[in-house]
């Protein structure tokens, strides 16, 4: 599959407003829309006014159509085209009219499981050739949730119920692009489920929510394990047959931005070819200056000081008493998230 960036299809007739005018005024599509966030809960629970969904270990995409160009944009608003030629050709085939619509790239494992490290295999990319070879390897696929934009229409004020069925009726579904199901009032047996699958874990959105482009209580996830973002600030140096590092060590801000916490050090869940990658783009961003806050940053031998530029998904067991991760296993960079943004994130009772 050649790699591009535009559809070459003539642009398509308007249809219908599905009823939409009676309920909405017409509006200009946005540009640059953001996506609405979760908030993460510490226990499960059961409401028939809520829906749960799996946590897709993907990348969170909002893609946009016009009814001629394909965009899909990053939470950081990065075109994704160059990297995900595939899902810019399906969605070109499965969205049948102007509309903004909210989802998720994922790849999958060997079981079939959505595989956050299959689908780094995709990132970073520059050159077409490789983009394809990665293609064949690992390929894409978009599980679609919600819709933002419709015909004319701004339908983020209508309520999830309402989207989901717009979503359901514009949408030409296939193999690539496929529709997120989810189950409604079993937030408990669902999150169990999910776990005892291997899985990641579960989202939860009330039925009623309106759509805002920020972190909401009417959306929520539920983890099976730990797991966030972190920002890397420094790594050691590797020992015996290791190449390329030791061990990250990781951060995030504190609440206001101001102060850069370590979080511990992260030595496990790294492949050869990682680790060298890794080696070469930290000892791009080298700084002889401890970029961690001084009252909380580790204190070891020989560690090289970093730029805190790049973030890292890691998967951890619990924090210690002495607010350090456990157990913790490195999953991927995460090019679509800004270090700023990196906070601990701590659960609502």
């Amino acid at each position: 599959m050649a790699v591009a960036t535009r559809s070459r299809r003539p642009k398509r007739k308007r249809r219908s407003s599905l009823g939409l005018g009676e309920e909405l005024s017409p509006s200009p599509m946005p540009t640059a829309p953001l996506p609405m966030l979760f908030t993460l809960l510490a226990e499960p629970f059961d409401d028939p006014d809520w829906i749960f969904e799996p946590k897709l270990d993907g990348l969170r995409v909002i893609v946009r159509f016009d009814g001629n160009d394909v965009l899909v944009l990053s939470r950081n608003l990065a075109s994704q085209n160059f990297q995900f030629p595939e899902i810019v050709a399906a969605c070109e085939e499965s969205l049948t009219r102007p509309m903004i619509v909210d989802g998720e790239v994922v790849c999958f494992d060997e079981r079939g499981r959505s595989s956050f490290r299959a689908l780094q295999q995709r990132f970073h990319l520059k050159n077409a050739r490789e983009v394809e070879a990665r293609m064949r390897k690992h390929p894409a696929y978009l599980f679609l949730f919600d819709l933002l934009y419709v015909d004319r229409f701004d339908v983020t004020t209508l309520p999830l119920r309402r989207r989901k069925e717009l979503l359901e009726q514009t949408v030409r579904w296939s193999s690539q692009v496929r529709n997120v199901v989810g189950i409604r009032g079993e937030g408990r047996r669902t999150l169990k489920q999910a776990c005892a699958a291997g899985e990641e874990g579960i989202v939860g959105k009330h039925l009623e929510s309106l759509y805002v482009p920020a972190r909401s209580p009417w959306w929520v996830k539920l983890k099976c394990i730990g797991r966030q973002e972190f920002v890397i600030g420094g790594f050691t140096e590797p020992q015996r047959s290791r190449v390329g590092l030791g061990s990250l060590l990781v951060g995030y801000y504190s609440d206001d931005g101001k102060r850069l916490i370590y979080a511990g050090k992260v030595g496990t869940g790294f492949t050869n070819e990682g680790l060298l990658d890794l080696r070469k783009r930290l000892g791009a961003l080298e700084q002889s200056e401890n970029p961690f806050d001084a009252e909380e940053g580790p204190r070891m031998g020989v560690v090289h000081w970093v730029k805190p530029m790049l973030v890292a998904e890691i998967a951890y067991a619990e924090w210690t008493q002495n607010t350090l991760l456990r157990q913790p296993r490195f999953e991927g960079l995460r090019p679509d998230k800004k270090p700023r943004d990196c906070r601990r994130e701590r659960p609502l009772d």
